[in-house]
C-alpha cells in the first residue's frame, strides 16, 4: 500500500509540470495586455509609456522561456506569485476561496447521491415498470439539459416567481440549494442509469441466487451483496466527477455569484491576471489527482478482493 501511494504521488510531478507548461503557453497566446487592463481599471486611458513601464515592472517584456523558468523556480519554493490585480499571494487567494467551492461540490454530490441511489436501485428492482420508465426519462432529460439553462430556470422559478430562495451569494443553506441542484442534477441522472445497470448485473449473479436460497432477508441480499458490488463503477466515476465538480463549477459559480475559485478564475481570465490563472490550473490539477487517489484507496474497503500493490 505504501509503495503504491508513493508511486501515485510521484506521478503528480510530471502532471503538474505538463499542466503548468500548457497553461502558461495558452494564457500568453490569448489576446489582451494585462498591464493595459490594470491601468484602465482606474477609469483613465493609459499612455503608451505607462503601459510599457508596468509591463517592465511585471516582467512581461522578458522572453517567455525566462518568464516560465522564473515562475517555475518560485513555484518549487512554494511561491506561486502575486495577483496582478490585488497584489496578494496567489496561494492565499485560492485557499481563501477554496472552502466555498468545496462546500458547493460536496452539496452537489450529496444531492446527486440522494437522488441517484434510490432511483437506480428501484429502477433495477422494478425493471420495465412505470418507475423504471420514469427514471429513464428523467435520466435523458437530466443528461440533455445544459447546466447554465437549468440554473437560469431555477432562478426564474424559485427566486423571481416564488421568491422562496435567494439568487446570489454565499450565506446559509438557502443560498446553497439552487447552485447545488444545478450542479448535481445532470450527474444524478447519469449515475442513476449506471447504478441500475450495475444492480441488474449483480442481481443476475450466482451468489445472489445462493443468498436467496439460504433464506436471507431480501433487504440483506440487496444491501449487503448486490448493492456493494454495484457501487464499484459508481465509486470509480465518483472520483472523476468530484474532481470535475471542483474544477468545473465555473459556470454555476458565475451564474449564482458564488465566491469560489471558479468565479475567481473567470474574473482573472477577463483581467488577464496571469499568476492567478497559472496557479488555479496547478491547484486544481493537484486536487484532481489527490481525489482520484482517495477513490482508488477506497476500492479495498468496497471489495476485499482488490489489492493495491505492484500490479495496480
Amino acid at each position: 500500500m505504501l509503495s503504491y501511494l508513493l508511486k501515485r504521488l510521484l506521478y503528480l510531478v510530471p502532471v503538474m509540470l505538463g499542466v503548468s507548461l500548457v497553461t502558461f503557453l495558452l494564457i500568453n497566446l490569448a489576446p489582451g495586455d494585462p498591464a493595459e487592463l490594470i491601468l484602465r481599471s482606474g477609469g483613465v486611458e493609459p499612455t503608451r509609456e505607462a503601459v510599457e513601464a508596468l509591463r517592465e515592472e511585471l516582467g512581461l517584456n522578458d522572453p517567455l522561456y525566462l518568464q516560465y523558468g522564473r515562475w517555475l523556480w518560485r513555484a518549487l519554493h512554494g511561491d506561486w506569485g502575486r495577483s496582478f490585480r490585488t497584489g496578494q499571494p496567489v496561494v492565499e487567494e485560492l485557499l481563501s476561496r477554496f472552502p466555498a467551492t468545496l462546500e458547493l461540490a460536496l452539496a452537489a454530490t450529496l444531492f446527486m447521491l440522494c437522488l441517484a441511489l434510490p432511483l437506480g436501485i428501484l429502477s433495477a428492482l422494478y425493471r420495465h415498470a412505470w418507475l423504471d420508465h420514469l427514471s429513464r426519462l428523467g435520466a435523458l432529460l437530466g443528461a440533455s439539459l445544459p447546466g447554465f439553462w437549468l440554473g437560469l430556470m431555477l432562478i426564474y422559478l424559485f427566486a423571481v416567481k416564488l421568491r422562496v430562495l435567494p439568487v446570489m451569494g454565499r450565506g446559509g443553506l438557502e443560498h446553497l440549494v439552487l447552485p447545488a441542484v444545478t450542479l448535481g442534477f445532470g450527474l444524478a441522472a447519469v449515475y442513476a442509469r449506471i447504478l441500475r445497470a450495475g444492480m441488474l448485473d449483480a442481481l443476475g449473479q450466482d451468489y445472489i441466487k445462493v443468498a436467496r436460497a439460504k433464506g436471507l432477508p431480501e433487504k440483506w441480499v440487496i444491501g449487503r451483496h448486490a448493492l456493494k458490488n454495484a457501487l464499484l463503477p459508481v465509486v470509480t466515476l465518483l472520483g472523476l466527477s468530484f474532481g470535475h465538480l471542483l474544477g468545473g463549477a465555473v459556470i454555476v459559480e458565475t451564474i449564482f455569484a458564488w465566491p469560489g475559485v471558479g468565479k475567481f478564475a473567470v474574473d482573472s481570465i477577463f483581467n488577464r491576471d496571469y499568476p492567478v490563472i497559472q496557479g488555479y490550473a496547478l491547484f486544481m490539477s493537484v486536487v484532481f489527482v489527490l481525489v482520484n487517489l482517495v477513490v482508488d484507496l477506497s476500492y479495498v474497503l468496497l471489495d476485499p478482493r482488490i489489492r493495491l500493490g505492484k500490479g495496480s
